[in-house]
């Protein structure tokens, strides 16, 4: 998913959604906020999570030039890190080369944000059972603009990665935003509000990128450092984002469900993977959800993890691959992404948001059938119009996946278990994506591109298996 962001074309389908007679002061009524309207509050998840997106994609494409700049003033922190990477590049027998050490790298930064994510969503989501949606969104973006603050601010590589630590550990707006839909009563709101998720993403990872990348070349005549400007801007659109999450965003969680919510729990049902897997936080509530939906549930987080722990290994393999065959220019990899940001934004607004209640499942299993032939298309791609048939499924499977796996799991658990549940569908989502791209790139230095993407397609059987068991 980049995260990031023309977009007009593969946006304008996506916002097709009704909205035009929303009258926005009616958001801000002492009403509204008592008895919020779903369609209403659809509308707020997406504008906040849009801007929280833009905000964190900026700094995508800049991470080759700010590892550039900390080699250059011999970073002593950035040194010791980079002879990890070295290690790493020398046993998988990856060339030295400036692309391939810039993909490491941001791995390697990519890794400990997931691992954060990992560690703090179930918490965040548990704290959100407890409290409300609305005021751990506020404390999530506090956070997020405190770290941009730190980033605009950072001299040394010790400051990037202290900027890294404090946005994995508050960026809790996904989990709060899917919470804050699973609240919706109606399951087409709740498909809907799913679905609108996916698009603030599609979008968020399309424009964003771009946003960054001309923002960090134009600073450049007005003699800040090259990241100072998305920098500031990221702490812009976390302030709008406050802003617009203290005057419209009604809190959905019901007093009726923190009046029976018993407390947070033992904590290491959130630490733990193996209670993650097994959803304990949840089961060792009053009112447990009966043995079969508890099942299901714990196959849905099995479902989850194993197709982002693929997806993502194969997502990050794609710019080694793109590169080393067809020598694939920054530019060029991000048309790339591009088009997979406006494909995605276009299913999502147009087909993902319209499958009907009691279809997600088969929806799912028709997604991820997908990705194994376009995963085969791009691991055997000898052109560039191949490679792009199998981007073309790849982009219709990750706008289907992740959106309707969600929506599934959104219908467990009581209403004061929401955030517990999405807290720990994202803890599982991030652990793949912390551990997929380590596992993929060493398949693919080790055994070659073409025996990565068959291995991997063909081990999305197991995904399919789990949920013909559904």
């Amino acid at each position: 998913m980049p995260n990031a962001f023309g977009v007009t074309g593969g946006v304008a389908p996506a916002l097709t959604l009704n909205w035009t007679s929303m009258a926005l002061p009616s958001i801000m009524s002492p009403e509204s906020k008592a008895v919020p309207s779903s369609s209403r509050v659809i509308y707020v998840v997406f504008v906040l999570l849009l801007l929280d997106l833009l905000g964190f994609t900026l700094i995508l494409p800049l991470l080759p030039s700010i590892m550039d700049h900390y080699a250059h003033t011999e970073d002593g922190v950035y040194q010791t890190l980079q002879s990890s990477v070295d290690v790493f590049r020398e046993a998988l027998g990856i060339p030295m080369e400036k692309k391939y050490n810039s993909v490491l790298f941001g791995g390697l930064m990519g890794s400990i944000f997931s691992l954060l994510q990992f560690l703090t969503s179930p918490i965040i989501g548990a704290l959100s059972d407890c409290y409300g949606r609305r005021p751990l969104l506020l404390l999530t973006t506090v956070g997020i603009a405190c770290s941009y603050v730190v980033w605009a601010l950072s001299r040394s590589f010790a400051m990037f990665l202290f900027f890294r630590v404090i946005t994995g550990v508050f960026k809790g707006n996904v989990t709060l935003c899917t919470a804050v839909v699973a609240d919706l009563p109606d399951p087409k709101a709740r498909n809907h509000g799913m679905a609108v998720i996916g698009v603030a993403f599609s979008v968020g990872f399309t424009a964003g990128p771009l946003m960054g990348a001309y923002l960090s070349s134009s600073s450049e005549s007005t003699g800040r450092l090259f990241f100072q400007t998305p920098a500031l801007l990221g702490l812009a659109f976390s302030l709008a984002d406050l802003l617009f999450i203290w005057l419209m965003l009604p809190e959905t969680l019901s007093a009726d469900a923190k009046a029976t919510h018993s407390g947070f729990g033992d904590f290491r049902d959130l630490l733990s993977p193996l209670a993650l897997f097994n959803f304990s936080a949840v089961t060792r509530i009053k009112d447990p959800l009966s043995e079969q939906r508890m099942q299901r549930l714990k196959m849905l987080g099995q479902v989850y993890f194993c197709y982002l722990f693929l997806f993502s290994g194969l997502e990050f393999t794609l710019s080694f691959l793109t590169h080393q065959r067809f020598h694939f220019t920054s530019m060029q990899q991000g048309k790339m992404f591009f088009f997979i940001g406006v494909v995605m934004a276009s299913i999502q607004g147009g087909y993902t948001r319209r499958i009907k209640p009691g279809h997600h499942a088969k929806a799912v299993r028709m997604a991820i059938a997908t990705l194994i032939p376009a995963f085969i298309l791009i691991g055997i791609s000898w052109n560039i119009a191949v490679l792009y048939m199998g981007l073309a499924l790849y982009s219709f499977a990750a706008a289907v996946v992740v959106p309707c796996l969600s929506m599934l799991v959104s219908e467990h658990g009581s209403a004061s278990q929401k955030g517990t549940v999405m807290g720990i569908l994202r803890s599982l989502g991030a652990l793949a994506r912390a551990l997929g791209p380590v596992a993929t790139s060493s398949v693919y230095w080790l055994a070659g591109a073409h025996m990565c993407f068959l291995v991997t397609s063909a081990s999305l059987l197991i995904p399919l298996i789990l949920l013909s068991v559904d």
